[in-house]
């Protein structure tokens, strides 16, 4: 029924599980991410876990820039 409405009356009816969705969504980051500062804060060597964040992020930029895949499973 959804499906073969027009767009503008598929996305009304689809707006309030979008903005739950989005919601939800938001919240398990924050969550996520106060416990990541709380974990850091309390580790007794801030300085090495930054640089390995650090780490991981360049090399994660540097190999999709260059176009590294990961093979997949069959």
């Amino acid at each position: 029924m959804v499906g073969s409405a027009p767009l503008w009356q598929r996305a009304i009816v689809l707006l309030p599980f979008y903005i739950i969705g989005g919601g939800l969504v938001l919240g398990v980051f924050i969550l996520l991410g106060r416990a990541l500062v709380d974990s850091i804060r309390e580790s007794g060597h801030k300085r090495w876990v930054l640089a390995g964040l650090g780490l991981l992020v360049v090399a994660v930029v540097v190999l999709t820039y260059l176009g590294v895949n990961l093979p997949k499973e069959e």
